[in-house]
């Protein structure tokens, strides 16, 4: 087992620079967002389709009970790549392989369920690549670096961080707690894909990095989500998703998830969807 705890962070930039001034996240210079289309591919890429076999879309809405909807957008006839942009300066190395990621942390369930799809080889479905993700609690607080953003609990190195291998339709789920907020930043999830790792007995090593990514939540049921317990105790300010510095506003193809209502409440939980277009070229 990777020993994440007492792993380096990708980067050493904190993502608050003191407590009056906070740092804005930037995107990463090396790994600017992209949206590119490649035409010819007859199948369209959005959040919330499920299936590996992609019907022509052009718009998913799904509408919870709390009244809210989240929507992601495809164009017909095309195969898209998911945007990438910085993996923040929360990550870690060797995240354990597992389905649910939550640990103790209470929270909103969220049931992830990914679909990652290969844009060099007509968005055929890729199987055995590693989904990570990672994000913080309800307090806005991320395992192995717990205090950075103003509050003092348990770190272990481990909460809320995991992947697994898609199958042989390109999904994967995973499950984990709705993310909580801190300065600078809307509500997001961190997102990496790994091919030709090897696995461990509760981890893996090596493999390619082939996509790196953040994942978004529509702002109405956010606002319930963060107004409910344990939620509610954090008290630093929200940034909103209009005013985030990584999403652009591009829908599904920036990481926008398509959420399905799991009961009659917020406390129920959501599952969110989302086609991952990316590329092994």
């Amino acid at each position: 087992m990777t020993d994440n705890a007492s792993a380096t962070p990708h980067s050493p930039e904190p993502e608050l620079s003191d407590s009056s001034q906070p740092a804005r996240h930037r995107r990463d210079k090396g790994v600017r967002r992209r949206r590119v289309l490649i035409g010819g591919g007859g199948i369209a890429v959005a959040g919330g389709l499920t299936a590996a076999g992609f019907a022509s879309a052009s718009t998913d809405t799904s509408t919870a009970d709390t009244g809210a909807t989240a929507t992601g957008s495809a164009s017909a006839g095309a195969c898209t790549l998911t945007a990438e942009v910085t993996e923040g300066p929360y990550s870690l190395s060797g995240a354990l392989v597992r389905e649910d990621i939550r640990e103790d942390k209470e929270g909103v369930e969220v049931q992830y369920t990914f679909t990652v799809v290969d844009t060099a080889n007509d968005c055929a479905p890729l199987a055995d690549a590693l989904v990570e993700i990672w994000h913080c609690d309800s307090l806005g607080e991320y395992s192995g670096f717990v205090g950075g953003n103003g509050h003092t609990e348990d770190d272990n190195g481990t909460f809320l961080r995991g992947g697994r291998l898609t199958d042989s339709d390109g999904q994967v789920n995973i499950t984990s707690i709705w993310p909580g907020h801190y300065v600078s930043r809307a509500v997001h999830v961190h997102l990496r894909v790994h091919t030709d790792v090897t696995l461990t007995d509760d981890s893996y090593t090596g493999g390619t990095l082939i996509h790196t990514g953040q994942l978004f939540f529509d702002p109405d049921i956010n606002t319930e989500v963060q107004a409910t317990s344990p939620y509610s105790d954090n008290t630093t300010k929200e940034t909103a998703l209009g005013d985030d510095t990584v999403y652009d506003d591009g829908g599904a193809s920036s990481g926008l998830l398509t959420l399905t209502a799991l009961g009659d409440s917020v406390s129920d939980g959501y599952k969110a969807t989302l086609t991952v277009g990316v590329s092994t070229s």
